[in-house]
């Protein structure tokens, strides 16, 4: 099997690119331009290419093309395998191509899902079970972010619900077709392709009528628009509610609590406590015992960039999370605020996505900063010229967050030399971007603070 990747330097797409070069096929790519750690990755695996499209990548002894998002209509190699009639598939619909024959586990949610994917990926790990897998992040014992293999009976997919590729217009995760379906919650991200709430919820009820008969819904059952689709619901599978987990926090440690003990947790947060429930679930499922769940829960350090410890002295935690929607942007600062009590915290976060940059958009983000001592919400007007949003001010930010608490920043060195002047004694710092601020490296910069 001869297989190309037009765009193979994504973060998702030089994944896929390895697992598939692992399971023995021919794998080359094609890319403008491929940056770290892509770059190093497919090199050691000897796929990395040289920049640019030629159309000479492209030609009849190709078995298939996978189309990363990344990608353009107009790109030259993928008007050359239309034109030749090639084979083109968007990434999802190659990952569902490769489990068609596996119990498919899809996770679902506007936020959550790439925890509860490593949740129950580590576990499953712990167990010795064998399965396949496609996760979002980088997760600490695995050395790609997608697995396939031939044998694995089960595959465990992180549901997003962005569009598959420049030709599918399909969300990702009405592709993959569970047999059992996690669903998180909902709340509105990605306006620039889901321009109501409304339409944004109805992918969700979409993705739910595509498990498989008699399959098995896992849904949060304190979110009001799940609550609704599952209400309208008349399909032939199983439902499973959950909640939070029972637990306890005792010196800013976390105990999740059962029946006959306490299991103290790396991870915190009532976010995760849900997530934790929800993971048990699909585990048990798989016949897990929520006993060997526990335990193997007990040395789960979390996913990178969700809630991620970059270091700590006695006086100050550093955290760095992938929060930038309104709902996640709450729930990390009440999360962290809420654990270590005797502690002020300063969160900084960055407007960096095309939704949060958005001036229609900007008024979700009201009161979402509010459990932190003191916020500071970052934006670069050169991120708006990129994407081609209408300019946005920072007085505009300052009241779009309506909360006293909030300074607004569009100079990163300026945001920088705040932090470092801050007395950081009994203080805890939480950054929140799916960016980096414009540049700071994260690890040097903890350093600093933490002396």
């Amino acid at each position: 099997m001869k297989i190309h990747l037009i765009a193979i330097g994504g973060s998702a797409m030089h994944n896929m690119a390895i697992a598939l070069h692992k399971k023995g096929f021919e794998v080359s790519g094609s890319d403008d331009e491929i940056f770290e750690p892509s770059k190093s990755r497919l090199d050691k695996y000897g796929i990395l290419p040289k920049n640019g499209w030629n159309v000479n990548n492209i030609s009849k002894d190709i078995d298939v093309i996978i189309l990363g998002m990344h990608a353009r209509i107009d790109n030259p190699e993928l008007l050359k395998a239309q034109e030749i009639g090639l084979r083109i598939y968007s990434y999802p619909e190659y990952i569902y191509e490769q489990c068609k024959d596996k119990t498919r586990i899809v996770i679902g949610g506007s936020h959550g899902k790439t925890t509860i994917t490593s949740i129950i990926m580590h576990v499953l790990k712990q167990n010795n079970i064998d399965f396949d897998y496609m996760v979002g992040a980088q997760i600490e014992g695995f050395d790609t972010m997608v697995k396939l293999t031939k044998k694995a009976k089960y595959i465990i997919i992180e549901g997003d619900e962005y569009l598959s590729s420049p030709i599918d217009m399909r969300p990702k995760f009405h592709l993959y077709k569970p047999h059992i379906a996690l669903l998180s919650g909902i709340a509105w991200d990605h306006i620039n392709v889901f321009p109501t709430f409304e339409n944004y919820v109805s992918q969700f009820e979409i993705f739910v009528n595509m498990i498989e008969k008699d399959g098995t819904l896992i849904y949060f059952d304190s979110d009001k628009e799940i609550i609704d689709i599952v209400n309208k619901l008349k399909l032939e599978i199983e439902f499973i509610a959950y909640n939070s987990h029972n637990h306890k926090n005792i010196d800013g440690i976390t105990y999740l609590q059962n029946e006959n003990a306490d299991y103290k947790m790396k991870v915190f947060g009532e976010h995760n406590m849900q997530n934790i429930s929800g993971a048990k679930y699909v585990c048990n499922k798989i016949g897990v015992a929520d006993t060997d769940f526990y335990k193997s829960m007990m040395n789960f350090s979390g996913a990178a960039k969700r809630l991620q410890l970059l270091g700590k002295n006695n006086n100050t935690d550093i955290f760095l999370d992938f929060a930038h929607s309104p709902s996640k942007l709450k729930a990390t600062t009440k999360a962290v605020s809420s654990q270590y009590e005797n502690r002020k915290l300063i969160a900084c976060m960055e407007l960096h996505t095309f939704s949060s940059l958005k001036e229609d958009f900007l008024p979700q983000y009201k009161n979402t900063m509010k459990y932190a001592e003191q916020a500071l919400v970052y934006f670069n007007p050169h991120t708006l010229k990129h994407k081609k949003l209408k300019p946005i001010t920072k007085e505009q930010v300052k009241q779009a967050f309506a909360s006293d608490n909030v300074t607004v920043f569009d100079n990163s060195d300026t945001l920088q030399s705040v932090l470092k002047s801050i007395n950081w004694r009994e203080k805890n710092l939480l950054f929140m971007s799916s960016g980096n601020f414009s540049g700071i490296d994260f690890k040097t910069f903890t350093e600093e603070i933490l002396g």
